[in-house]
């Protein structure tokens, strides 16, 4: 087991909390203390006897702090090397004693980054010392013992009460690699800060993530894929990562993604009335606003009633007990939500299997960031798909939209963002009438959501599909008349596009001759 004693340890967090009891089981075991500045007091304030940093290296501690514990003494107390003749010379020559056991926590660079603090308060966060320190007792984890989190302390107290005041060669094995891993973020948080926020650097050099783990997940998108979810170190955006689970069975790969996918639509109304978001393998298929909540989740039911089974709903408003009772009529995996009443919360209760995720603010559409995909041999990393189109709409056909209309263009567009490429959506009355989604050729994608239009009026009992008389979006530019010519057969009456292809005359043409509304936006949403 390579059980090491330890006989001095040298202490300095920043994060204080634990440290007197961490302190008072060292001087039980007869562990000498050294420690610097605010932990040095404390430990005292405890009790404890300290020996100050400064005593031991014979140096006091200068420059604001900034030069405490870059000192041979100290580091030559760390990285000696116990059985090493030479090692033992020199630590004996020069009157090094070792350093058995460090316990550091670093400045709290990212907390002042997340508080707004300025750029003098935030170099002055950047701790130089503490990494040094760390990377040392890591490295000579044969003899070293290195804690850098305060979740460990009980874990090495009750290791040294079993081996009489010592460590095993396992357990600084693993606080080595937790350290390391600590530096690492460390220096990633500092780094990003560096080339997003202070040079304003999109695509540095090198780029500099972090990640912690926060789920084992019971397995990927197929049982034989292991998987886990990991939390960006530091300030981030909140999203379906960081929701709250209330209840029901642990969340999966799958379920990640597909609620991901609807809490990113559903949050592009945030702003705007009560709306519902359906998804199914991360395409929506079924999506409405109304005055209510109830009734935009019976609108985005009516849309494709088959495909929500077994999907995830996405609301912009807290939940009412009414909704939730509509919701688990229909077997439901995930619910996301700003927040739930009592009453929504009891009545999900029952449906022990359904999570019910609380998300809180809805994320902002608009916000910036990166997102990154995996590729094999590298990364594939753009800007986030934040664009709105606001005003910048273009009439391109003799016929001008009706408000209706363009509501209803408006609407589709924004649900077409978020529809795998070739992507086709109708919406009609603040609701999708039918969504094409996926599919290699976009008259197919088209056709496909008129025939799920037709579909759901047959299942409603509706006279005729939601598609007459309504608004078409498509992702990016038709590039022949044949798609918006299915379109027309759908029966919608106004369209909105990209434009920008080399036949837009022809496809204006189409649109004039068949009576149509057209507006170009400017701007494509591939979503692959």
């Amino acid at each position: 087991m390579q059980i090491h004693p330890i006989r001095r340890a040298l202490l300095s967090v920043s994060d204080k909390s634990g440290i007197t009891q961490l302190g008072e089981a060292l001087a039980r075991h007869g562990v000498e203390l050294v420690s610097t500045g605010g932990t040095a007091r404390t430990l005292r304030e405890a009790g404890l006897e300290v020996r100050d940093i400064s005593d031991l290296t014979g140096f006091p501690e200068m420059m604001d702090g900034r030069v405490k514990t870059l000192h041979p003494v100290v580091h030559g107390g760390l990285l000696g090397v116990r059985d090493n003749p030479e090692h033992v010379a020199a630590m004996e020559t020069h009157d090094i004693g070792a350093i058995d056991l460090v316990v550091v926590n670093l400045y709290p660079f990212a907390q002042t980054v997340a508080k707004g603090a300025d750029r003098d308060e935030i170099i002055e966060n950047i701790d130089i010392g503490g990494p040094s320190m760390v990377r040392s007792a890591a490295k000579n984890h044969a003899a070293v013992a290195i804690v850098t989190d305060p979740a460990d302390y009980d874990a090495l107290i009750a290791e040294m009460d079993d081996n009489q005041g010592g460590t095993t060669l396992d357990t600084r094995r693993k606080l080595a690699a937790k350290a390391y891993a600590a530096t690492a973020a460390y220096d990633s948080a500092i780094a990003q800060w560096f080339a997003f926020a202070d040079q304003g650097e999109p695509f540095p050099q090198t780029l500099p993530l972090a990640f912690t783990l926060g789920d084992r997940l019971r397995y990927g998108e197929n049982p034989h894929q292991s998987a886990a979810l990991y939390l960006p170190n530091g300030p981030s955006a909140r999203g379906i990562a960081q929701a709250e689970q209330v209840q029901g069975k642990a969340l999966s790969y799958n379920n990640y993604n597909d609620a991901d996918a609807a809490l990113e639509l559903v949050s592009e109304f945030r702003d705007g009335p009560p709306t519902v978001v359906i998804v199914k393998h991360a395409n929506p298929c079924g999506v409405a606003s109304a005055d209510t909540l109830i009734e935009a989740y019976r609108a985005a039911l009516a849309c494709d009633s088959v495909s929500a089974f077994g999907g995830i709903v996405a609301v912009n408003r807290p939940l009412d007990a009414e909704t939730a009772r509509a919701i688990t009529a229909v077997f439901t995996e995930v619910v996301a939500a700003p927040a739930a009443s009592d009453e929504a919360r009891a009545v999900f209760a029952a449906k022990k299997n359904l999570r019910l995720l609380v998300t809180g603010d809805l994320p902002d559409p608009a916000r910036p960031g990166l997102t990154i995909k995996s590729i094999a041999g590298g990364l594939l990393v753009q800007g986030r798909d934040d664009a709105l189109i606001e005003d910048a709409l273009k009439v391109v056909t003799k016929r001008t939209p009706s408000e209706q209309e363009m509501a209803d263009c408006r609407f589709a567009w924004t649900v077409a963002k978020h529809v795998k490429s070739n992507a086709i959506v109708y919406a009609k009355g603040g609701s999708t009438a039918g969504i094409g989604a996926g599919q290699m050729s976009r008259v197919e994608s088209a056709r496909i959501a008129a025939w799920k239009a037709k579909d759901a009026a047959e299942k409603a009992g509706w006279a005729e599909s939601r598609t007459i008389g309504s608004a078409v979006a498509s992702d990016a530019f038709f590039p022949f008349a044949d798609g918006l010519m299915a379109a027309v057969e759908a029966g919608a009456t106004a369209v909105i596009q990209p434009g920008g292809s080399i036949r837009d005359d022809e496809v204006i043409a189409a649109a004039d001759e068949a009576g149509l509304a057209m507006v170009f936006t400017g701007m494509r949403h591939f979503r692959h």
